[in-house]
Order: C-alpha cells, then sequence, then structure tokens
C-alpha cells in the first residue's frame, strides 16, 4: 500500500509571480541575458615578421634590376663576341684539331674533372667550325637581345665547350665568362634594352588597342611560328645527341651541381620553356601566376648570387694581394710594366714606371679598394665612388696591360652595381642621340617609361615571356 502522494496547492496568477519573483531576483543579471562569444584579440605582426614579408613580396612580385641585368647580358655576350672574332684566324690553334692540346687530351681530362663540352662529340673540321660558327651567332643575338631565354641556353654551351676544350689557354676574365654564362640562363635579362622587350611592347599595345583579354588586359601567348621551329630543332638535336651517346650527357653526374647531369639541365631547361609557352597560351590564370613567380625567384636568386660572386672575387683578390712582399712595399705594379708580353704602349709604360710615387700611389689604391669596396655596399655613395675607381682601373689596365678582354668581362661584372638612376638617365641620353641622329617621319610621340623615352621595365611578363622560346 502506497502512501497518497500529497496534494500541491494550486497557486493563483498573482501567487505565481510573486513565487518566482525571489528566484529570478536571485539569478544573477548577467546570465539572464544571452551569452555572446567573445572574439579573440586580433594578431598583431611582430616587427620581424613584417620585414619578412616585406622582403617575400618584394622577391617574388616583380624581377629587380632590369637595367642592370641588361647591361651585363650586353656586356658578357659582347666580349665573348669580340673574342670569338678576333681570335678566328687562330682558331683551329686555340680550340680545333689543329690545337697543340689534342683531342684525346682533352677527353682525357674532360673525364678526370667532370667538365662538359660538346666538341669531343665529333673528330671532324665541320663539327668545330659548326660548333665555333653557332658560338658566334648565340653571342650576337644574346647581345640584341633575341629571344633572350634561348640564347642565353645556346652561349652558355658555347662559352663552357670551347673554354673547357682548351683550359690552359684562359685567363681571370675567361673565368668570370664561365660563371656568369651560366648564371645569365637563370635570369630574366631581356626585360629592356632588347628586341624581345621591343616585341613584348608592340604586343602590348596591339592588344590594348584591341580591348586586351580576360586575364587583365595582358596578352596571350601568339602562335609565335619561329618560336615553335625553333623549340623543336633543338628539342631534336639534344634528342639525337642523347640516343648517340655522346660524351657528358649524363643524367646525374658531371653537371653544374651534385647529383645533376647535363642531361637532366638541357632537357629541364627546353620543357621549361615549352611549359611557360602553353601556360601563357592556354592558362592564364593561376597557372601563369605561378610559373611567373617562380622565374622571378630564379632571377633575383641569380642576381643575388652575381653580386656575391663580384663581392668575392674582389676581396680574394685583394687579401691575396695583401699577402705579397710586392704589394705590401708598394712596388708590385712596377713589374708587369716592365714586360715586353704587357706592354703594347712602351713608352707610356716607361713613362709610368719610372715614377715611383705614382707605382706606389696605384699599387696600394689598388689594394685598398678591392678590400674595401664589399664593406661599403650598404652606403650608396661610398660604393658608387669606389666602383667608379674600380672600372677606371680596368680600363687602365686594359690600355696599359693589353689585357682589354679581361678588363671588360670585369666592367660587365661591375655593372651589376650600377645605380638604377645613372642608367636610365643613360638611356635617355643615348636615345636623344638616336633620335637626332636617325630621325623618324611623324610626328613625334610623347616620352614613355623610364628614362625619357624607354620602355618601362616588363617586371611581369618581361623579355618576351609570350613566345616559346622566347
Amino acid at each position: 500500500m502506497t502512501s497518497p502522494t500529497p496534494h500541491q496547492p494550486q497557486q493563483t496568477p498573482g501567487t505565481q509571480q510573486s513565487a518566482q519573483a525571489p528566484e529570478s531576483a536571485e539569478v544573477p543579471q548577467q546570465a539572464q541575458a544571452p551569452q555572446t562569444p567573445q572574439e579573440p584579440a586580433p594578431y598583431e605582426e611582430t616587427r620581424i615578421e613584417r620585414a619578412i614579408g616585406r622582403g617575400f613580396g618584394r622577391v617574388t612580385s616583380r624581377a629587380l634590376a632590369p637595367y642592370q641585368t641588361a647591361v651585363i647580358r650586353i656586356g658578357f655576350s659582347a666580349t665573348w663576341l669580340l673574342f670569338l672574332l678576333r681570335e678566328w684566324p687562330h682558331r683551329a690553334v686555340l680550340y680545333g684539331p689543329d690545337s697543340p692540346w689534342s683531342l684525346d687530351m682533352a677527353r682525357r681530362l674532360l673525364d678526370g674533372n667532370h667538365a662538359f663540352s660538346v666538341l669531343p662529340w665529333s673528330d671532324s673540321r665541320g663539327w668545330f667550325e659548326c660548333v665555333y660558327l653557332v658560338a658566334i651567332v648565340a653571342s650576337a643575338l644574346l647581345m640584341l637581345g633575341w629571344r633572350t631565354r634561348t640564347m642565353s641556353v645556346l652561349f652558355m654551351v658555347g662559352v663552357i665547350s670551347l673554354q673547357n676544350r682548351s683550359i690552359f689557354i684562359g685567363d681571370g676574365g675567361d673565368n668570370v665568362i664561365h660563371l656568369m654564362s651560366m648564371y645569365l640562363v637563370l635570369t630574366r635579362c631581356g626585360q629592356v634594352w632588347s628586341l624581345d622587350a621591343r616585341r613584348a611592347k608592340r604586343a602590348a599595345a596591339a592588344a590594348s588597342a584591341s580591348g586586351g583579354d580576360e586575364s587583365g588586359g595582358i596578352p596571350t601567348a601568339s602562335r609565335d611560328l619561329p618560336g615553335i621551329i625553333l623549340w623543336a630543332v633543338l628539342g631534336l638535336g639534344l634528342a639525337v645527341a642523347q640516343l648517340s651517346g655522346n660524351y657528358g650527357l649524363d643524367w646525374s653526374e658531371g653537371g653544374p651541381v651534385p647529383h645533376i647531369g647535363w642531361s637532366l639541365v638541357l632537357w629541364g631547361l627546353w620543357l621549361t620553356h615549352g611549359v611557360w609557352w602553353a601556360a601563357q597560351r592556354y592558362a592564364p590564370g593561376e597557372p601563369r601566376i605561378v610559373l611567373d613567380t617562380l622565374a622571378k625567384l630564379a632571377h633575383n636568386g641569380a642576381l643575388l648570387v652575381i653580386m656575391i660572386e663580384v663581392c668575392l672575387i674582389y676581396a680574394t683578390a685583394g687579401w691575396y694581394k695583401i699577402q705579397g712582399s710586392r704589394w705590401q712595399d708598394g712596388t708590385a705594379v712596377y713589374y708587369p710594366m716592365h714586360l715586353d708580353y704587357f706592354s703594347p704602349w712602351p713608352a707610356l709604360s716607361e713613362l709610368l714606371g719610372s715614377n715611383g710615387v705614382i707605382v706606389m700611389l696605384i699599387t696600394y689604391g689598388t689594394v685598398i679598394v678591392q678590400v674595401a669596396f664589399p664593406f661599403t655596399l650598404f652606403n650608396r655613395r661610398l660604393k658608387n665612388v669606389l666602383l667608379v675607381a674600380m672600372i677606371c682601373e680596368h680600363l687602365s689596365i686594359a690600355f696599359l696591360l693589353g689585357l682589354p678582354f679581361f678588363s671588360l668581362a670585369m666592367v660587365a661584372a661591375d655593372a651589376v652595381f650600377l645605380p638604377t638612376n645613372f642608367l636610365t638617365w643613360l638611356s635617355a641620353r643615348v636615345s636623344g642621340l638616336r633620335k637626332r641622329l636617325f630621325p623618324r617621319g611623324g610626328p613625334d610621340r610623347p616620352a614613355e617609361g623610364a628614362g625619357g623615352g624607354e620602355p618601362e621595365a616588363r617586371t611581369e611578363h618581361g623579355g618576351g615571356g609570350h613566345t616559346l622560346v622566347g
């Protein structure tokens, strides 16, 4: 038997409200209001993070130093071209079948040092003449800026093939050209002062006149029949050389960097040119942006390597001079001035060499400038002063010691540190002189771009980026 449930007394509405009032009064006021989630405080970047972000954005948003890389391209290609033309009568003795360093000896040396050259692929004189002519043509076209991406690769192959064939006849200038020819492949050295830049500017103007395209007004790649033919011919030639098992075409050994052979490098460059053209023509959106960003990173990285290379050249040269007794006593410059081989102007060399004060000033000044230059890069004014001093030093070496190609190579390397304002000013002066000497018909057009009429540096898709191998 269960006990009955106690009957609850029935409450009136007024009583119910009064009974609930004390309970509600005891509940905190904030509990009655609906709970809103508290938003976290916004994240504030530190100074280091902001600096890193700005730096990363700068190296990925544009290809830096377009005018400096153009001067490097013109300087090194012109230096190598002039050297090949000057040595044309002696080409067979220097690098060809008449050389005292025979081809068999060259093959044995290349097997030992794992260097690359296309000359050992054949013993015939016709193959040597073909390689020498291709090197001349590639140098001339790279200097003019026609298909700079392809010509930079052919220029590199020509330089290392000839120099590695006879490595005992070079000097310091040849070593600099050897290194810079490989760095130029990774740069966008045709953004300004090139036929590629003029062609790209005309294509952009034509696209702008026709309304542009859906990719933000940037003209898409045209069919570019010359570029397609050049790309196909070079690919076919590389395939024939690869299938023939020619010397140096390894996949993982003997390349410019460890574990990467020249076959991988050359095929990679060939495929990269084709992929870039396909992205320009058929994928104008995100794929093109990604490839363009990678190209800018490669350009800026190679530019940094060139700057470090020049600093290392001067730093090591200066510190080695300090250790020499003739440089310490201030008489080192006297001796080369009295060597017949380094005295194209004997009377001038005798005049300067007979003055002890001048010899001492030149000797100590050379050491001071070379040692101090890497430490002045962050002081623009002092850096420019020492840069002028080094350029004058190399010009004096070319004139007094008869080493023009060494001096031209070093001046071209120094050009990476030239101020942009000076280069644009020089471009404007040259453009004005050209217009006065070769006036064209029609009304004068307003100046465009930087440097008073010079086309603006095409940092987004510069250097003829809309062609297959341009």
